[in-house]
């Protein structure tokens, strides 16, 4: 089965290598606009909030976090410290959320059952994008914007719901997975959180480049078709595809939720590391890009 996966895979690559070469000219175009893209817009909504989040578990936001967080923890059978995942992913985007999951892991906040449940719904879009480029930009109301934010939020807390009861079977013997030890000053933390921010958004900006070159031929295409199935790929290439009425409230809505392939792949480059499975991350996603096409529709109605 390995290999057969393994002959598909290459055939596959072969087949995306000829069309490369073969439309070198507008790929080479695809990917110039797709590295503006990441200079003009995600290096600046990402790296002050990566470099930010990382110093701020390090310095213990965790576990300061921890009884403030913990009644709304509770609802999700999960401890005080996910909360702080769940706050940064809300407010800087993708992947932070997840990247924060994973550190809390690493420092032994959280068992591996638990920071993958949180998987499931801490990982999402940030504000800016949705009330300033998508609502402000695409449909020229800041009000539109801030209904799909609520919606993403919404949306992700309803989420998180589906995995309450899974990944028990770990249990909770297995924290703290290293000794608790003395923070780190904040010198250390600064410069750790910046070059940790650096390294994983040259993972992020690849990634965003390559699904921007992909997804250009499904963007001549035109159309809510043409513009689902680029979402479905690549968020940040959604943004001229969308229409300023009920459909493209509701596909915009339905895509930041599900956030795309590139996300997903963003995500497991920043798990890599940490042992974590990307299973409930992709499931999360998946069914809140439904709630979020459900809620985008109902709240339509009174938008358009």
């Amino acid at each position: 089965m390995k290999l057969r996966w393994r002959s598909g895979a290459c055939l596959l690559l072969c087949a995306l290598l000829a069309w490369l070469l073969a439309d070198a000219g507008e790929v080479r175009a695809a990917a110039a606009a797709g590295l503006a893209l990441c200079g003009r817009t995600v290096i600046p909504a990402l790296f002050p909030f990566m470099a930010a989040s990382t110093m701020l578990v390090s310095l213990g936001f965790g576990e300061w976090a921890s009884p403030r967080l913990a009644g709304l923890m509770n609802l999700y059978r999960l401890p005080g410290p996910a909360g702080s995942a769940l706050l940064l992913g809300l407010a800087g985007g993708y992947p932070i959320g997840a990247r924060t999951a994973a550190e809390l892991y690493k420092k032994g906040l959280l068992t591996a059952g638990e920071a993958e449940r949180l998987l499931g719904f801490c990982n999402n879009s940030n504000p800016v994008f949705l009330i300033s480029v998508l609502g402000s930009g695409v449909f020229g109301s800041p009000r539109a914007g801030a209904y799909l934010w609520l919606i993403h939020v919404l949306s992700a807390l309803l989420a998180g719901f589906f995995f309450r009861g899974s990944g028990k079977s770990l249990g909770r013997q297995k924290l703290p997975r290293f000794s608790p030890c003395q923070p780190p000053s904040f010198s250390a933390a600064f410069v750790e959180g910046i070059k940790s921010a650096c390294g994983n958004l040259v993972s992020v900006c690849g990634f965003v480049i390559f699904f921007y070159v992909l997804a250009s031929p499904l963007a001549k295409l035109g159309g809510p078709l043409g513009a689902g199935l680029v979402g479905f790929l690549e968020l940040f290439s959604l943004t001229p595809l969308l229409a300023a009425d009920r459909l493209g409230f509701v596909l915009a809505s339905a895509c930041a939720g599900w956030g795309g392939v590139s996300i997903l792949c963003q995500t497991a480059a920043v798990l890599e590391d940490s042992g974590l499975r990307l299973r409930n991350c992709v499931l999360g996603k998946a069914l809140q890009g439904l709630l979020s096409a459900g809620l985008a529709a109902a709240v339509s109605l009174s938008l358009f």
